[in-house]
């Protein structure tokens, strides 16, 4: 089976939203609320339980000699963002009940039916996209359109994009193009493109990965994402050699006091 992915070249995006548009409408995902965030144009802030494709916009100066528009005044960056499928997986590790499961496209999928609302997914996804409903508790983010995989179709969001900034396919594929559409950037210009994709992170690389100008964070894109559960090693040392002190401690202070209590008994 093909593991396929997301490749969102950020330079093509137009803030459009046609991708957040589509995703609610085939996966029937609530609205955001209508609130005016005051935000530039961005009014659904974030991914979450009721967003699952979230398109940022990221004001900034340009660059002289970096291309795109004219130096002298602000310009945005859009970028479409959507849980990242990571290759390790701490909303995956951290369920207790087997809702979260990888599936045979390689996408993270939560089941809603089996999810419990316990929130451990929530809190061990290293860039905050697993989102509970106030409803009824349960976890919520993108699934990769996986009842439209097995069917054979793309996801509604990448057939929904205009300027093709979201591109789905075989994943090596999709990085093989990343890395010419790179190239051809710098070529023109614009040598502030780079591909985030944190393979050498603790969470091992990302089933969506993306094309930015500039600062990766300016997309809410960790340059170092860490699951969770590697800190679980150090912890655990950490406690044990707490307990192991607090053992010799008690066992000193015993044997201190037995020591005390014989010289009593022999003064009497």
């Amino acid at each position: 089976m093909t593991t396929t992915g997301f490749f969102t070249d950020s330079t093509l995006c137009i803030g459009c939203k046609a991708c957040e548009v589509a995703c609610k409408e085939w996966n029937d995902v609530p609205h955001d609320g209508f609130l005016w965030s005051g935000l530039s144009y961005d009014n659904t802030l974030s991914l979450g339980h009721s967003t699952w494709r979230h398109v940022k916009f990221v004001e900034s100066a340009t660059t002289i000699g970096a291309g795109g528009n004219a130096a002298e005044h602000m310009t945005w960056q859009f970028s479409s963002d959507v849980c990242k499928h990571c290759e390790h997986a701490g909303c995956l590790e951290a369920c207790p009940t087997g809702s979260i499961i990888r599936t045979e496209f390689g996408g993270v999928y939560i089941q809603p039916d089996i999810c419990n609302g316990c929130g451990y997914c929530v809190v061990t996804c290293p860039f905050g996209v697993v989102d509970r409903n106030p409803d009824d508790g349960r976890a919520f983010k993108c699934t990769f359109c996986y009842d439209r995989q097995k069917a054979g179709e793309e996801p509604a969001c990448a057939k929904a994009c205009p300027t093709q900034s979201i591109l789905f396919g075989d994943l090596a594929e999709l990085e093989r193009v990343a890395d010419e559409r790179v190239a051809k950037l710098h070529a023109g210009g614009m040598t502030d493109a780079s591909i985030w994709n944190p393979k050498d992170s603790s969470v091992g690389g990302t089933h969506a990965f993306f094309l930015v100008r500039g600062d990766a964070r300016q997309y809410n894109l960790p340059s170092n994402p860490v699951l969770p559960t590697t800190l679980l090693k150090p912890a655990w040392s950490a406690a044990a050699a707490a307990a192991g002190a607090i053992a010799f401690g008690a066992v000193f202070a015993f044997a201190l006091l037995g020591r005390r209590t014989q010289n009593a008994e022999r003064r009497t």
